[in-house]
């Protein structure tokens, strides 16, 4: 399935860096205001020391992970809902993300602030500010197309302002629009609107490389994690600069350069699994001879469901899923030493997938 997280921040925060480092794409990354223009897409593999397991046991031909989508989107400031700077590009790029990843400097430096000093909790309230007044005006305007409808006795109408006015209220208290104590029913009726404030969001704090070993450490960090909680925003750190180093190394070089970092793994892998997180997906596996393969799905899938993420054929004439648990493949040895085992399940429509599942799907067009 397809999904997009936007990268977004203030110009000069890090985020271009790193966007290069996770996609090694080249976005243009540069000491000055809105060095990235035109939003730049990149697709990076999701980290899973699963499939390595899978592989070791199947032998395929090939190994496909699963895949997250990346979008470097061009820095914003104040005024930016008011078209400032890139602004109305800027927010307009956002609507077409699925989540959002914002990147606050936590690192002092010779790199020039736009705001003049670093100080991520303003940063983050300067971002808040403009994506909650952007959707202040989309929710007005469409409020005042629907309330006349409304008062006709529109039934879909009276449910959609109902919705509005809740969402409404919330970004009048400065608020994000999924503050608003919404029901699964009420976000289905907002999302042709694409609100900015509804999307979740990852804050990432882009620290020195000297704040790896205790990132805590770091005050405006510190700052920024107690901001996150109260938004109820997962919280990262990451040095920009370091994984953008690692990235250039030769494979066989990167063990030893994260272990004189304090890393146990790349910064990046944890961005990219919380990203993962964010967007409420998880995965399965298929594994053959030919190919041992991840395949992202919601949480909460059904097993046909799953199976269009292969083709939409395989849901139309789903018969079932014949299942067996990560934790049995890799015990057992395999597939046939699981079904001998009776660790091979046969599930129906109604079986609601698990993060790791080995599945093969029986169905008839």
């Amino acid at each position: 399935m397809a999904v997009q997280c936007g990268i977004v921040g203030l110009p000069n925060v890090g985020k271009s860096t790193l966007f290069n480092a996770l996609t090694s794409a080249g976005a243009a990354s540069a000491n000055y205001p809105f060095c990235t223009i035109e939003p730049n897409t990149g697709v990076v593999d999701v980290p899973d020391d699963r499939m390595g397991k899978l592989a070791d046991i199947v032998n395929p031909q090939r190994v496909l992970p699963a895949a997250q989508e990346f979008v470097d989107i061009a820095g914003l400031v104040r005024g930016a809902s008011k078209g400032e700077g890139l602004g109305n590009a800027f927010l307009a790029n956002i609507r077409e993300t699925d989540a959002i990843v914002q990147v606050l400097r936590c690192f002092e430096g010779e790199v020039t602030h736009v705001e003049g000093a670093v100080d991520p909790v303003r940063d983050l309230g300067i971002i808040d500010t403009e994506l909650i007044l952007k959707d202040m005006e989309s929710i007005e305007k469409a409020m005042d197309r629907h309330i006349k409808t409304a008062r006709s006795g529109n039934k879909e109408s009276q449910a959609l302002v109902a919705v509005m006015e809740k969402v409404n209220a919330a970004l009048n208290d400065g608020r994000w629009a999924r503050t608003a104590d919404l029901y699964k029913e009420d976000v289905a009726l907002l999302k042709p609107f694409c609100l900015l404030t509804l999307k979740p969001m990852l804050l990432v704090g882009n620290i020195s490389e000297e704040d790896i070993p205790n990132p805590m450490g770091n005050a405006h960090f510190a700052a920024l994690v107690q901001a996150g909680e109260a938004r109820g925003c997962p919280v990262i750190p990451i040095c920009s600069k370091l994984e953008a180093e690692i990235q250039e190394l030769p494979e066989e070089e990167r063990p030893l350069f994260l272990e004189e970092a304090g890393l146990k793994e790349p910064g990046l892998n944890v961005l990219i699994r919380a990203s993962y997180k964010l967007l409420g997906l998880q995965t399965y596996f298929t594994a053959g001879v030919k190919e041992v393969r991840a395949w992202t799905i919601p949480v909460g899938a059904t097993a046909p469901q799953a199976a269009a993420a292969i083709h939409t054929d395989f849901e139309k004439g789903f018969i079932r899923a014949q299942v067996i648990s990560y934790d049995d493949f890799v015990r057992l040895g395999g597939e046939q030493p699981a079904k001998e085992a009776g660790r091979m399940r046969s599930e129906g429509k109604e079986y609601i997938v698990q993060d790791g599942d080995v599945m093969h799907f029986l169905f008839n067009v």
